[in-house]
Order: structure tokens, then C-alpha cells, then sequence
């Protein structure tokens, strides 16, 4: 493969770094496309039955909302189908039948990969600071996610959350959509009592731009009240496994940076909290507010050492190393109506293969204590 000047494209994996990979590089030199499947299902949207596409980005509660807006359309009878980066691979499953909704996550590694994909409504839920060894600066990596509304035509829909200044910014420089940009401003207060499955402020907004994304598309009232209520939620984002003598134990393994372990800290009275992995940052920031709501912490993985470090100040702390360990730890010292939280605010490819094997380990660690 050392002349490529032949290929039409390079179609990549979005875990292959674009910024160090060598093939990735002869395929610049060569002038060819460097692109992923999103690109690929883009480019054959005009040989499918006339279909509508969601895109859903942000750095954090992007699957949580992708499945939500599935859901409700589902639930209001619209032929859909969810991918990306959640479930099958887009190209993986059968094309929808006429007026169908494609539901699509993307992270900003997809959407560096993709150039012609104009979403009929965009969503960018928020910015923080996350993969920075792809990109030059936490600026490259909002500019990554705001390609999204570039791809747009003029006409359709934008629906931003700006609670931080990035977003805000995206936002405003969009000004010109008018009626076709929503805003999603923070702390927005909603009765969230008969949605069981999105509790806490940060799952208010993820509902509020759920709720922007299928009015958009013409839903009624009536059956966004409906999937809203019967919404199940997803495995590893603040699913409760099991409850052992009052004690419940709770799998968050999707959060992998501080910022979205912030909010399943501050949603339950008393944690023990299981943390650590391979970290994306050098502190826990993010989580301080939410840190009198820790009884004891549980240091796991690479980060385990630093991160027992960062707390002993703040809460009880031990190092453990393994999340076995931290679970056995943890069942031995909660009291009835604690919470053992698995929230790592960390990637787990230092003990697991992904988020969803380091949640099924914990899902096993805990039912062993039974």
C-alpha cells in the first residue's frame, strides 16, 4: 500500500488516529479522501427511499438522547433506526422504508470522517475538554464537532445546548438559521417525576433536546409525553443492577471523563464511589462540586494511584487496584441505603476491552456478592 494515488478513497476505522496513523498520511500525500462509514451512508442517502437524518453529537449524554429520540419516534409509529456510534453500525442494518428517521450518534473522530452528511436536524448537546491527543487543542476539538451544522444546508434544524462558552459560541455563529436553531440554555427547571429513566439536571437537557429534535420532525405532544414516560434508558449509563440489603449498586461505566461522572455523583445521597481507569486529564475538577456526596472512594486502574492522590484531602480513600476488588471493598464497608457507584471518569482500555466489558465486569463482581 505504498501508492495510493489509485484508491478512490481510504475508509477508516474512527478509532485509527488521523493525526499520527502513516497510511492516513500517504493518503493526504496522494490526495485521497480519508473517510469513514457515516461518509460511505452520506454518499448513498440519494439511492435510498426519502428518509430524514438526526445527528446527535457532544461530549457527553449524546447516547443517552440518540436512543431517547429513537425511542419517542418509535413510540409515535415513524419507521427508525439508530447508529453510529451506538448499537449496529449504520451500514449494518436495512434500509427504513419511505418517511423513515435515521437516528445517528457521532463523535467527533466520525465526524472528522465525514464530509457530505447533511443532517435534517443536528444536535450538539455540549464541549468539554476529551480527546485531546487527536487534536491540536480544545479548540480543534470544538471546530471538529461544529463541522456538523457546516454540512447543513440552510434550511434545516440546529438544536444546541449552551451551557458552556464553546457551544455558545457554535450557537451564535448560527444565528442566521433563525427559527431553525434551538437553543438549550442550563438549568431549565422540568418535572421529571414520570420519567424514570432521566433523572437529574443533566438528563433534563438531554430530554429538552430530544424534545426540540422531534418537534422538528413533526411529532405530536401527545407521544413525546409517551416515549418521554416509557423511556427504559441504556445499560451502563446509570442503570441499577442489583440492590443487596439496601444497599443499591449502580453501573455508570459509560462515564469516561469527569465532567460526565459529575452528575450520577450528585444524583444519590451516600456513594461509594469506584474510580479510575486510564485517564483523559490530570485532576477531577469537574466532580468537586459533588464530592460531599462521596463517603468513601475506590481508586481502580492506571489512574488509580494520581486519583487516590487528588482525594485523600476531600473523602476516604483507598487504592485497590482492580474493580473487583473495589466492589468487594465497597459491599463491605455501604450501609443500607447507600449507593456503590461504578462511575470511572475514566477510559477503561487499561484492565478492559471497552466501557461495556469494564460494566459487564462490575455486573458480575456484584452479583458474586450475592
Amino acid at each position: 500500500m505504498e501508492d495510493l494515488s489509485e484508491f478512490d478513497a481510504l475508509v477508516v476505522s474512527p478509532g485509527v488516529p488521523l493525526n499520527t496513523h502513516p497510511l492516513a498520511a500517504a493518503a493526504r500525500a496522494a490526495g485521497v479522501p480519508v473517510i469513514g462509514d457515516i461518509e460511505l451512508f452520506a454518499q448513498a442517502r440519494a439511492d435510498l427511499p426519502p428518509h430524514k437524518v438526526v445527528g446527535i453529537t457532544g461530549t457527553n449524554g449524546k447516547s443517552t438522547t440518540t436512543a431517547l429520540v429513537h425511542h419517542i419516534l418509535k413510540t409515535a409509529g415513524v419507521p427508525t433506526l439508530m447508529g453510529g456510534n451506538i448499537g449496529l453500525p449504520i451500514l449494518e442494518q436495512q434500509p427504513l422504508p419511505e418517511g423513515g428517521v435515521y437516528v445517528l450518534e457521532l463523535s467527533s473522530y466520525q465526524i472528522d470522517l465525514t464530509q457530505t452528511l447533511d443532517c435534517d436536524v443536528a444536535v450538539l448537546l455540549n464541549i468539554t475538554p476529551d480527546h485531546l491527543d487527536r487534536y491540536d487543542g480544545f479548540e480543534g476539538y470544538a471546530a471538529s464537532k461544529a463541522r456538523l451544522f457546516a454540512m447543513q444546508s440552510a434550511g434545516h434544524d440546529a438544536v444546541i445546548g449552551i451551557g458552556d462558552a464553546p457551544s455558545a459560541q457554535i450557537a451564535r455563529g448560527l444565528s442566521a438559521k433563525g427559527e431553525h436553531l434551538t437553543k438549550i440554555a442550563p438549568g431549565v427547571c422540568m418535572d421529571q417525576s414520570n420519567w424514570p429513566a432521566l433523572q437529574g439536571p443533566h438528563n433534563a437537557q438531554n430530554a429538552l433536546a430530544a424534545i426540540a429534535v422531534v418537534k422538528a420532525l413533526g411529532v405530536s405532544e401527545v407521544d413525546i409525553d409517551r416515549g418521554l414516560t416509557s423511556f427504559a434508558g441504556l445499560p451502563h449509563r446509570m442503570q441499577q443492577i442489583a440492590s443487596y440489603g439496601g444497599v443499591a449498586y449502580v453501573d455508570d461505566s459509560k462515564a469516561t471523563n469527569p465532567e460526565s461522572t459529575a452528575p450520577a455523583l450528585a444524583a444519590f445521597d451516600r456513594v461509594h464511589w469506584i474510580v479510575g481507569g486510564r485517564a483523559k486529564g490530570d485532576d477531577l475538577d469537574a466532580c468537586k462540586r459533588a464530592f460531599g456526596h462521596v463517603v468513601r472512594a475506590y481508586a481502580i486502574g492506571e489512574a488509580g494511584p494520581r486519583f487516590a492522590e487528588i482525594l485523600k484531602d476531600s473523602m476516604p480513600v483507598e487504592n485497590v487496584g482492580t474493580l473487583d476488588a473495589a466492589v468487594r471493598s465497597a459491599a463491605a464497608n455501604a450501609k443500607p441505603g447507600d449507593t456503590v457507584l461504578l462511575s470511572p471518569a475514566c477510559a477503561s482500555f487499561d484492565q478492559f476491552r471497552d466501557y461495556e466489558a469494564r460494566g459487564a465486569a462490575f455486573r458480575a463482581a456484584v452479583e458474586s456478592l450475592a
